[in-house]
């Protein structure tokens, strides 16, 4: 199983567009998790979310989170990241990221317009700069 570097980590997450599963924490310790559609800036994990959700009251209380990203094909591979959150609300910076993380998942297409749906009163855009990084290439080898 070879770990991969920094590097090699990065280039896996922006390969495919794969559902990241978040782990957050609740207001009495117990895990959540959800998946959510990642974008990546520089070294730092971007999404949206609603700022009513589970997951988006668990952040605004307690920013640790973890996030792992795995391919479920054979020979499988996984990055597993841990790290604080900060979020915005701001208009123009949920609009650029929830249409560059649309276009991602959804296609060049259908960008605009979920980028749209997604930068709405009551999103928040939520950055995790990584603290921790653990991945795995050919786990079956």
């Amino acid at each position: 199983m070879p770990a991969l570097n920094a590097s090699e980590a990065r280039a896996f997450l922006l390969s495919s567009p794969r559902t990241a599963a978040l782990a957050t924490v609740r207001a009495d310790g117990r895990p959540h998790v959800a998946p959510v559609w990642i974008d990546l800036d520089g070294d730092d994990i971007l999404f949206t979310t609603g700022k009513s959700t589970v997951k988006g009251e668990n952040i605004q209380r307690d920013p640790r989170v973890s996030l792992c990203v795995d391919d479920e094909s054979p020979p499988f591979a996984f990055v597993l990241l841990e790290g604080n959150a900060t979020w915005t609300e701001n208009h123009d910076e949920l609009l650029n990221w929830a249409t560059r993380i649309a276009g991602r998942y959804m296609g060049a297409d259908q960008a605009a317009s979920f980028g749209r749906r997604n930068a709405v009163p009551g999103e928040l855009l939520v950055r995790v700069r990584p603290t921790c990084l653990t991945a795995q290439s050919d786990v079956t080898g």
